[in-house]
């Protein structure tokens, strides 16, 4: 079967940087909307956004919080939203539509990684809300301001590696794993950009997800320090034992400024990118790059969509 998972040799690589891929670029008068846009890739997404002149709606689990962050960053608002509560995403949504704007680029930047078993919402898995259903709700009622020739940004991770979609047991009420979970909802952020891909098209909007690569942020926060010893992550002082294997905050959001803004993406989408490039398929037995069939895969992508749509009661591309 073809594919459209080929590099393209952007010229960029690993080591770009947000304000490397966006030289030349001028965005005023452009709207991005960036959840969690204030913390780790998220504010350096920010910051590049508005260094090159688009304005950036923060949407804030903590809002007292993310409004310290940006502060001193012109064109940056921030609005209160908790991905993990659909009445939250209702109501920012509501909010938002309420300001009659149109959306240049949406970028679903935050997550959780790792936690303990959560349950949120209905008894939901947290991760898997978070990450994916969350995001799906928040694009499907944001969609009537998603302007023609914009592009969603699902911000995935390597980690989909770990696992495919659990259709069994999504939710996880069995035999948690905290690692694989998180898989899955990389997977799934993955397979939400595959079908919004499929879907939006014809409106003009194009949809891609990303790996942005290995980097230290506050995602990290629950998992302990011996974890991170026993993985080679760091040293018991706490010190890189491989820093050359991780990216700066600037080079990991590199790949999502890239994926929202790039003129060398137009005409494609639903492809999943790593280091400023569309990536390889991935070779069985390596889990350093490339993407998954299993998470590129059309119809899992649309069962995926079904399946989210029932969970969360919104779909705005229902018939």
């Amino acid at each position: 079967m073809s594919t459209a998972q080929h590099k393209i040799g952007s010229g960029f690589d690993a080591r770009s940087t947000a304000d490397d891929v966006l030289a030349g670029l001028d965005l005023t008068g452009k709207l991005a909307v960036v959840t969690g846009g204030y913390s780790g890739l998220g504010l350096e997404t920010t910051r590049a956004l508005t260094k090159a002149g688009a304005r950036v709606v923060v949407p804030a689990r903590r809002p007292a919080v993310a409004r310290e962050a940006v502060a001193g960053i012109d064109g940056v608002e921030v609005d209160e939203l908790d991905l993990g509560d659909l009445d939250s995403v209702r109501a920012f949504a509501e909010r938002f539509l309420a300001s009659d704007r149109r959306i240049d680029f949406m970028i679903d930047n935050a997550g959780i990684m790792a936690c303990p078993e959560t349950r949120v919402g209905p008894g939901w898995e947290a991760q898997f809300a978070t990450n994916h259903l969350g995001h799906f709700a928040l694009v499907n009622r944001l969609w009537p301001a998603i302007a023609p020739g914009a592009r969603v940004v699902s911000v995935s991770s390597r980690a989909h590696h770990f696992s495919g979609m659990r259709w069994d047991d999504v939710q996880w009420t069995r035999d948690y794993d905290k690692w694989q979970a998180y898989g899955q909802a990389k997977t799934a952020n993955v397979l939400f950009a595959v079908h919004l891909d499929r879907l939006g098209r014809e409106s003009g909007v194009r949809a891609f997800s990303l790996h942005p690569g290995g980097i230290f942020t506050p995602l990290q926060r629950h998992i302990p320090k011996a974890e991170m010893v026993e993985r080679g992550w760091i040293d018991e002082d706490g010190a890189f034992l491989n820093p050359e294997g991780f990216k700066t905050p600037e080079q990991g959001a590199a790949t999502q400024v890239w994926a929202a803004t790039s003129p060398q993406l137009d005409g494609l989408g639903g492809v999943y990118l790593e280091d400023c490039d569309i990536a390889e398929p991935a070779v069985d037995g390596d889990q350093g790059s490339g993407v998954r069939a299993w998470a590129t895969d059309p119809e899992q992508a649309a069962r995926l969509w079904e399946l989210s749509a029932e969970l969360t009661g919104v779909n705005a591309f229902h018939a």
